[in-house]
């Protein structure tokens, strides 16, 4: 069983054996290095995801051989369809990769695991820095994503069996919310690099080629990493043992583990779809305001779009190519309130929150507060005469509530599986929600929803989420099972 003390690690002081310990006292040099290393992995797996978050409405354009700004309605449409489906492939292929890498470190074990996954999702990063084509682009996105969600499914394992139990929460939740600079990085690549505009359309590559860079960690991973105790102990079982099989994607629907199973992929479902259905485009809300302060300044803010004339058209691409950076930085500061500043707190916070409310109150708060506070912004602030300065004290509000949640993924599942299996049912259960979100974000590239329809239409979400929690076992204050 995971005790109190700082396990996991031989050098651990013994007078902090015992004692009753806030989260962040007893903690080795070996257990800060475990949360370095794979915060950092999942720093950079993120960053590969949101790259394209702050990109696409450069990239995708000139994939189709069209100007970001000078297109009509059909375009803008068909530009917004891929868009859906490369999140889409995004989300497939991070499901394919969370549940087979998974397994794999079930198998393994972690470290070596985790260097296959990094390797993966930076290679294939790079490589789409050469895209040509919109299904090239698709398709991309799905081998990035297959490392990106191997390697969040391998480190949040990790963290959990390594910290002891009074320091699990927030260890695991500082781990999560790491994410948030991986998202910082995106937003510093979308403001100083793809506004500039340095190498004109093409610009958008360069935040791609920078993704090689976390392969460089994969070395110092095998340098200094061992695999946890209990993962060991769980591989020694197995031998003497035929019930205790690591790594069996069956047996996470064993009797015993069933409804973990079934509740952990439904919140995960919600929450993914939630982010990448309406969480992302809350950032949009600062770069529409600047397009509408643009359009308003050039005397075109009065123009139904729709029936506008050729020439109307194209005196608005005109008008927005000239504000192009303007506005790419609107969209930057938004990104960086909303994902980075609101959201990044908010994760980092579940872990506390938890403690408190159990993980289940957690989970509550932040749904009904994402619920009540999307609304707010697509139905109240966005589209209201209310003032920059209001819409930028929201926007980290809305972050908090409608991100915090997913920190709870890295706290809760893994305290739902035992040590042989805890790696392949994090990685299902987080993996197998991004299948339900993609089909979600699927059907809204089908039906050509604007950004904007597609966050409204998922807002209900956030309060099926308060339904699927009240069927969840509480696990505060529990070991880690065996």
């Amino acid at each position: 069983m995971s005790s109190d003390s700082a396990n996991n690690d031989p050098h651990v002081s013994p007078a902090a054996e015992g004692q009753k310990l806030k989260w962040n006292q007893g903690i080795s040099s070996y257990q800060w290095l475990v949360l370095v290393v794979a915060s950092l992995g999942w720093v950079f797996d993120v960053f590969e995801g949101q790259v394209f978050v702050a990109s696409m409405n450069d990239a995708m354009p000139q994939l189709l051989g069209a100007s970001s700004t000078t297109v009509d309605d059909a375009t803008r449409k068909t530009i917004a369809s891929w868009n859906n489906y490369a999140l889409a492939s995004f989300l497939l292929g991070g499901a394919f990769g969370g549940i087979l890498f998974g397994m794999l470190s079930d198998k393994i074990g972690r470290s070596k695991t985790m260097v296959y996954t990094i390797l993966f999702y930076s290679v294939f990063t790079c490589i789409t820095a050469f895209a040509n084509a919109p299904w090239q682009m698709v398709f991309l996105r799905f081998l990035v994503a297959m490392g990106v969600g191997g390697e969040w499914a391998v480190a949040s394992a990790m963290v959990a069996e390594v910290m002891p139990k009074r320091s699990r929460p927030v260890m695991s939740s500082i781990f999560h919310a790491s994410s948030v600079f991986g998202t910082l990085m995106a937003v510093a690549v979308g403001y100083f690099i793809i506004s500039r505009q340095v190498l004109g359309d093409n610009t958008w590559r360069l935040g791609f080629m920078i993704g090689v860079v976390p392969a460089l960690l994969t070395i110092f991973i095998r340098w200094k990493l061992r695999e946890p105790d209990q993962w060991v102990q769980a591989r020694e079982r197995e031998k003497v043992d035929a019930t205790q099989k690591t790594g069996s994607l069956l047996g996470l629907f064993d009797p015993a583990f069933r409804r973990n199973t079934i509740v952990a992929v439904s919140l995960a479902t919600i929450g993914l779809t939630t982010f990448w259905g309406c969480h992302i485009y809350g950032k949009d809300t600062l770069k529409r305001r600047a397009e509408q302060a643009v359009l308003q300044n050039a005397g075109l803010a009065d123009v139904d779009w729709p029936t506008a004339t050729d020439a109307q058209t194209k005196q608005r691409g005109a008008v927005l190519k000239a504000e192009k950076d303007t506005i790419k930085r609107a969209e930057m500061t938004g990104m960086f309130l909303t994902m980075v500043l609101g959201g990044g707190l908010g994760l980092v916070m579940f872990g506390s929150i938890s403690n408190i409310l159990g993980r289940r109150g957690a989970f509550v708060f932040y749904h009904l507060g994402g619920f009540i506070s999307a609304i707010l912004l697509f139905y109240v602030l966005g589209p209201g005469d209310y003032s920059q300065a209001t819409l930028c004290v929201f926007l980290p509000v809305f972050g908090f509530l409608t991100l915090g949640m997913h920190a709870g993924y890295a706290v809760y599942f893994p305290e739902l599986f035992p040590t042989r299996l805890r790696g392949t049912g994090t990685g299902f259960c987080f993996n197998a929600g991004r299948v339900g979100s993609a089909a979600a974000i699927l059907i809204s590239g089908i039906l050509k929803w604007t950004p904007n329809q597609s966050s409204t239409y998922m807002i209900p979400l956030f309060a099926v989420g308060i339904v699927v929690t009240l069927m969840a076992k509480e696990t505060r204050g529990e070991d880690l099972p065996e």
